[in-house]
């Protein structure tokens, strides 16, 4: 597990950093990490409920930018990956809380969709989808996330590009409260404890329900619809 991505529990919570000392970008190799913390937390018998945490000022940034360029195909494997790992995560038999530590943008933005909880920092924070902003179509994967958890008055907008700071990250659906910078953390934590009294086997039953029809609709036909999908391009 590369060092940008660590694992410990507390209090029933498995708690999976992402500091990259950067602007928490997901390559490969991170996406693959986060997938192996979420299935240590499944396989730990302290482990009750997930919270994933950024760094400060930096929830994520989204996709590796050099990987998002090299070409096409570099393009298209590494959007594949982090559909998969945003459906994997919407699904997560254990309750998932974030903590939104700052900017979350693109596949930042997505992650926190696909969460149950999402505790974001107050501040001069950038929350949204910018794909388009850049000259990158959605995937269908991430529009049909986006339809599931947004307000239908806030769809269009959200989806053709539009960010804005926290509190509009709320009314959006990015989020479901915002404290200060100093608390998100400490908030993000409490909520955490308090999803993993619930008893494991019915979040995951009420979750599959729930979402499983969402997680088929982002998933199905994934590698045709990428294939129409060109290397983001703000000329375009």
């Amino acid at each position: 597990m590369p060092m940008s991505v660590t694992y410990s529990v507390h209090d029933q919570v498995a708690v999976i950093t992402f500091d990259d000392g950067k602007a928490n970008v997901y390559t490969h190799e991170v996406l693959n990490s986060l997938s192996e913390s979420l299935d240590r937390a499944e396989a730990d018998p302290s482990a009750t409920a997930v919270l994933l945490v950024g760094r400060p000022g930096r929830f994520s940034a989204g996709f590796d930018l050099p990987t998002m360029t090299a070409g096409a195909e570099s393009m298209r494997a590494l959007v594949a990956a982090g559909g998969r790992f945003v459906a994997r995560l919407l699904l997560e038999p254990l309750p998932v809380v974030v903590a939104c530590t700052g900017h979350a943008l693109a596949a930042g933005a997505l992650v926190l969709l696909a969460a149950d909880h999402r505790i974001g920092a107050a501040g001069d924070w950038k929350i949204g989808l910018n794909e388009v902003a850049i000259g990158m179509a959605l995937p269908v994967w991430a529009i049909e996330l986006a339809r599931y958890r947004m307000p239908a008055s806030e769809f269009d907008r959200i989806v053709l590009g539009q960010t804005g700071g926290p509190e509009e990250a709320k009314v959006a659906g990015f989020l479901d409260r915002v404290v200060a910078p100093d608390d998100v953390v400490g908030e993000a934590t409490a909520a955490a404890v308090d999803l993993a009294r619930l008893r494991t086997g019915a979040v995951r039953g009420t979750k599959t329900r729930a979402r499983a029809e969402t997680a088929r609709r982002m998933l199905a036909d994934m590698d045709e619809d990428l294939a129409r999908l060109s290397v983001p391009d703000a000329r375009a």
